[in-house]
């Protein structure tokens, strides 16, 4: 019998994600564990990598899943302990699950195209620009895709804090959303109904990243397309979710039992087809590979704007990932092995195999 291969679950991480990418990577571990040698590699929120075995002992620990955190009290980053990392000498393929910035920004990324390991997922620029919403909506934008308007402020410019006042009032309007342009999970994300709202939230915005967008508030359901594939991409049936808070924050899509996610969403067939191309070509727009979650706005009178790719979406069965490719008749499982695949046939194209 042939050996199985290694499969590297790099999940935790520096960012706010930290407890949402555990819980991703326990049932990734649990659900691969019937086709490959699972190797569990744990990054803790200083940055510290941990060997597999300390990883497995943590996962061991009895801690409710959005409370569970890596822990390794007196090592900081991730040269702090060098040796941890030489496991990337002995996996085949590497599953990276670490949300949010220096993990699905194209960091870690870079770091195992040095290290010549396979991976799941989009490639460095892709997850880059995946990651900043700025530089995502420009390239949408120029690739012809509608984007919601908005205005990138950067911290330097918030001096001058009347004129961007002036400008967002001018070009945006109230009500509006201050997201920064790096991050995920709508962490640091605030809604704004006047100019008193809008300072608040800059200051709230600038905590987390050096560049922040606000954006026009849109009446219009959200409904997501996952996309599975490297250059033959392939697009699921849609989503939607619904919630009660007055927008889709982080307890809405993690704490609150009143949100619904709707699988299939209640579109019309052409509207369907009409989205699902729009993400194909959102996907290829900035070279995505492996998967990604598009997610679009849709307003009553059929007008459908991209809202940004998640090009490493929450990955539990009960993600809107999964669930959509479920729905296709491709199990949880299946979806995991067949991203391995493609990761596989991404590393030989660029190894030139």
């Amino acid at each position: 019998m042939a050996d199985r291969l290694r499969l590297g679950v790099i999940f935790g991480g520096q960012s706010r994600e930290h407890e949402v990418s555990v819980v991703s990577a326990e049932y990734v571990v649990a659900a691969a564990r019937d086709r490959f040698d699972v190797v569990p590699i744990g990054v803790t929120k200083s940055g510290a990598w941990l060997t597999p075995d300390e990883t497995q002992r943590q996962l061991d620990r009895e801690t409710e899943a959005f409370q569970k955190a890596l822990e390794l009290p007196g090592e900081e980053g991730i040269l702090a302990r060098p040796e941890a990392l030489g496991v990337l000498g002995e996996i085949d393929v590497a599953f990276p699950l670490i949300h949010g910035t220096f993990g699905e920004d194209g960091t870690l990324q870079g770091l195992l195209e040095l290290a010549g390991v396979a991976y799941v997922g989009a490639g460095v620029a892709a997850s880059a620009i995946g990651m900043d919403k700025a530089l995502m909506k420009r390239i949408f934008h120029q690739a012809g895709l509608d984007v919601v308007d908005h205005i990138v402020v950067r911290a330097t410019q918030y001096r001058g804090k009347e004129d961007i006042a002036a400008a967002v009032e001018a070009s945006v309007g109230y009500p509006a959303f201050v997201k920064p342009a790096n991050g995920g999970s709508s962490v640091g994300i605030s809604k704004v109904h006047s100019r008193e709202d809008l300072s608040r939230a800059l200051c709230l915005g600038f905590r987390y990243d050096r560049k922040v967008l606000v954006e026009r508030a849109m009446d219009a359901r959200e409904v997501e397309c996952a996309v599975l594939g490297n250059d033959d991409p392939q697009p699921s049936p849609l989503g939607e979710v619904r919630y009660t808070r007055e927008f889709y924050d982080y307890e809405a899509k993690y704490l609150d039992p009143s949100t619904q996610i709707i699988v299939p969403a209640e579109v019309d067939g052409a509207t369907a087809q009409r989205i699902q191309e729009l993400a194909v070509r959102g996907y290829r727009a900035i070279d995505c590979a492996g998967m990604g979650r598009m997610d679009f706005f849709l307003t009553d009178d059929g007008q459908v704007f991209i809202d940004e790719i998640n090009t490493l979406p929450g990955f539990t069965p009960g993600s809107m990932y999964t669930l959509l490719w479920q729905h296709a008749g491709l199990s949880y499982a299946d979806l995991i092995a067949r991203l391995v695949e493609l990761a596989q046939e991404r590393h030989r194209e660029r190894s030139g195999g």
